[in-house]
This record gives C-alpha cells, sequence and structure tokens, in this order.
C-alpha cells in the first residue's frame, strides 16, 4: 500500500507541476499545431525528464540528510504548505502567455517541410524530435520556481520526510515523470483535437483551476497540521 500511496503521490505532484501554462506549455501547443501530437508530445517529455531531475535534486537530498530532517519534520511540512499557498495563488492569477492566439492557428505553409522530416522516416525524424525535447527540458532546467515547487511538495509529505529511503524516493520521482508525462500526453492529444476552441479564456481556466487546486492543498495541509498539533 505504501509503494501505491508513494507512485500516486508522485503522479499528483508530476501532474499539477506541468499543468499551469507556461512557455513550455506554449511550445508543445505550437509544435502540436505545426506537426501533429506526436512531435509536441515528445517535446513534452524533455519538460518531464526536467520535472523527474528536480524530484530527484530534492528527493534524494531528502534522504542523504535524513538526521537532518528528522525532528524538524513539523517546521518542513508547515514550510511546505505555504509554499503551495503561495504558488497556488500565482498560478490563479497568471496571465496567458503574450501572443497565444498567434500560435493556436492553422498549420502554416511555411512549416510543412519541416513538419514532415519531423514526422517521417529515418533519422531526420529522431534527430527533430530529440532537439525538440532537449529544448523543453532546458527550459524546465532553467526556471528556479520549478525546484522550489518539488521542495514544497516534497517537504509536505510527511512520511517522506520522517523515514525517508532511497526506494521511496525513487517511487515518488518516478510518480513525478509518470504524472507530468500524462498531462503532456493529454494537452497533446486535446490541441491536436480542438485546436479551434483553445483561447485565451480556456487558457485562464486551466491556471485557475490548477491554482485552485494547489491552493486548497496547501489549506488542507496547514490544517491537517493544526489539527494533528491540538488534538493528538
Amino acid at each position: 500500500m505504501d509503494f501505491i500511496f508513494l507512485i500516486l503521490s508522485g503522479w499528483m505532484i508530476g501532474l499539477i507541476a506541468a499543468v499551469p501554462i507556461g512557455p513550455v506549455n506554449l511550445i508543445c501547443i505550437r509544435r502540436t499545431l505545426q506537426c501533429g501530437w506526436r512531435y509536441g508530445f515528445v517535446s513534452g517529455l524533455g519538460a518531464a525528464l526536467g520535472d523527474m531531475l528536480f524530484a530527484c535534486v530534492i528527493g534524494f537530498s531528502l534522504t542523504a540528510v535524513r538526521q537532518l530532517i528528522q525532528g524538524h519534520s513539523l517546521a518542513l511540512q508547515i514550510i511546505g504548505g505555504l509554499l503551495l499557498v503561495a504558488i497556488g495563488v500565482r498560478m490563479y492569477n497568471a496571465p496567458p502567455p503574450e501572443r497565444i492566439n498567434e500560435a493556436l492557428g492553422p498549420y502554416a505553409q511555411k512549416n510543412a517541410q519541416n513538419c514532415a522530416k519531423m514526422n517521417g522516416n529515418g533519422a531526420g525524424k529522431n534527430g527533430s524530435r530529440t532537439r525538440g525535447m532537449a529544448s523543453t527540458f532546458a527550459l524546465t532546467m532553467t526556471n528556479p520556481a520549478t525546484l522550489a515547487w518539488f521542495m514544497g511538495w516534497f517537504s509536505s509529505m510527511g512520511g517522506l520526510a520522517d523515514n525517508p529511503s532511497f526506494f521511496s524516493a525513487a517511487e515518488v520521482v518516478g510518480g513525478v515523470f509518470l504524472g507530468s508525462a500524462t498531462w503532456w500526453l493529454t494537452l497533446t492529444a486535446f490541441v491536436g483535437k480542438l485546436h479551434a476552441q483553445i483561447n485565451d479564456r480556456v487558457v485562464r481556466v486551466i491556471n485557475r483551476v490548477s491554482g485552485v487546486l494547489v491552493f486548497l492543498s496547501g489549506i488542507g495541509l496547514l490544517v491537517y497540521i493544526a489539527y494533528d498539533q491540538l488534538f493528538r
């Protein structure tokens, strides 16, 4: 049961981390509209690998400094809850990226030849998709807010903070990759089918729903901590 809980916890963390519409999402949307969902999905996997690496840094660091964490789990959970609340507010108020409507137009003629190479057979396709994945991976790794995001989530996981192990950290990290990959598959499939209906209003809805979910997660964690301290 602990194995399933850690995998699902990591899956949820990875999914919510990938949802907010920002530069990487916009790039994947553009590539999906220009060259199809497969190329957009592979590009999204670059961001999923970046999320997994951040989760490795935080998760295995928690394991390596177990003795420093022991005795401070309450403070870490409070900090994690506050971080989630702050991040949720920021997500909710995030505006759509600039010129998103330009990215959501029909397939451009000037990209026809490039897309044929990307979606065709041979080494050209693999090379183009690898470069697409590398670009989103680099963008994800250069965003320090992502590290703070995972620090907040991992700190809030009391079981992992109180009794960390490399196996439990690996399970959460694997779940993070699966959760992030789930979002990129969903996004690219959705955009590929319904690109004409996606506009700034839809982007705002996505940002606000994800912001509310993260905000409520932080509030729920803080309420649980208060209840645990007052009544147990």
